[in-house]
């Protein structure tokens, strides 16, 4: 993918379900309350990273860009 992405996760939405750790279990930790956060924030792109935020059922994951802040997901409507 080549790109750099800055990762979120909306703390008080995500309910520990650890999807996020099954797609991308080196880009994700749970901390001792079971809300994920990102291992680094700004990270490079990879589908592992993607699909970690779009299996969350709570949608808590964010992608950017960085510098732009474009979404990359979920996707602008």
């Amino acid at each position: 993918m080549g790109d750099r992405w800055h990762v979120e996760v909306d703390r008080s939405v995500c309910i520990g379900s650890a999807q996020c750790l099954h797609h991308a279990p080196d880009a994700f930790r749970l901390d001792s309350a079971r809300q994920s956060h990102p291992v680094e924030p700004d990270t490079d792109a990879s589908e592992q990273v993607l699909e970690a935020a779009e299996s969350c059922p709570v949608e808590a994951i964010a992608i950017s860009l960085p510098g732009s802040g474009e979404a990359v997901f979920p996707p602008e409507e």
